[in-house]
């Protein structure tokens, strides 16, 4: 019975996706705004196929290692409701830093690059799947296993939660009213997607959105005169956009640059385990280093403006 759960969430998921995804193709192309392009969503479905197949190919290999700690596990809950509860909001918290970690140190972000390639947001990004992440996501999740959860409901709380975590890829919802206080909105998740430099980096959670305020890694969605239009996408876009090079650029650049011989072994090891953009000479920077050099000529452009105001006499 347990088996069949995440079965069940497949079937009944899967003609809802169809149905809002057909539904913003509609509503965008009725708005003449380009959200969808055929090669785009051909590849979100080409990469979710690559990562579901490794994920039932490694399945047996990850449930026997969350079992072995189930096995083990220092606590078991008797009240149903909480087991349930508590489970969905420590998955979602361990969830947050898997992602996190993902983002911030570069061998990681190797594989989860692949979801942020497309210079697209739509339901249909929401499958574009870091195709390597099921070889090493479960690890993320072993203190769940210790502290009582079974491994077949720890896999189906992480497929309910990602459903949400699909729903939120889209650019027609624009505000959620107080459901932004508490879970991850599109809004949210827009921030997430863009290649700004204001938003690289930030709002990493799944389903709840408290783990990104309680960790300093929240930013609201600004009005574009506040700030500027969000640019989805990787703040360098990729040239060759065919799967093999969306996939593993990444880890061909990383190749080419612990190869270099002018460099010492602790920056071969940064050019690896460091932030992404890292790098020893300054010729590519990190997502605080841009985030950085935006401030500054903000500032400037504040204090150029403020001079000018004064100097110039009023009319």
């Amino acid at each position: 019975m347990e088996a069949l759960r995440e079965q069940w969430l497949i079937l009944i998921s899967t003609p809802i996706y169809i149905i809002i995804i057909g539904l913003e193709i509609l509503l965008t192309n009725l708005h003449k705004r380009e959200s969808y392009t055929v090669k785009d969503m051909a590849a979100n479905v080409y990469f979710m196929l690559l990562n579901g197949g490794l994920d039932l190919a490694f399945r047996i290999v990850y449930l026997a290692v969350l079992q072995y700690f189930f096995i083990h596990a220092f606590y078991h809950f008797q009240n149903v409701f909480l087991y349930w509860s508590v489970l969905l909001i420590a998955e979602d918290f361990l969830y947050y830093w898997l992602h996190r970690i993902d983002h911030e140190v570069r061998f990681f972000w190797a594989v989860h690059v692949t979801h942020h390639s497309s210079q697209k947001l739509n339901f249909s990004t929401g499958f574009r799947s870091s195709v390597f992440q099921p070889l090493y996501r479960f690890i993320y999740f072993i203190p769940l296993a210790l502290a009582g959860f079974k491994p077949i409901d720890i896999v189906f709380m992480y497929a309910a939660t990602q459903i949400w975590g699909i729903f939120v890829h889209t650019e027609l919802i624009r505000k959620m009213g107080w459901l932004e206080y508490i879970f991850v909105t599109p809004s949210h998740h827009r921030v997430h997607h863009a290649s700004n430099p204001k938003y690289l980096d930030k709002n990493m959670g799944m389903f709840l959105i408290i783990w990104d305020k309680m960790f300093g890694t929240f930013q609201p969605e600004l009005p574009d005169e506040e700030y500027q239009k969000i640019h989805y996408g990787l703040t360098k876009q990729l040239e060759k956009k065919n799967p093999v090079n969306i996939i593993f650029h990444e880890w061909n650049q990383m190749r080419k640059d612990v190869s270099r011989s002018d460099i010492s072994f602790k920056e071969k090891f940064k050019y690896i385990f460091g932030p992404p953009g890292w790098s020893h000479d300054g010729s590519r920077l990190t997502s605080d280093q841009l985030r950085e050099q935006e401030n500054k000529l903000y500032n400037f452009d504040e204090e150029k403006t403020a001079i000018k105001n004064i100097i110039e006499p009023a009319v």
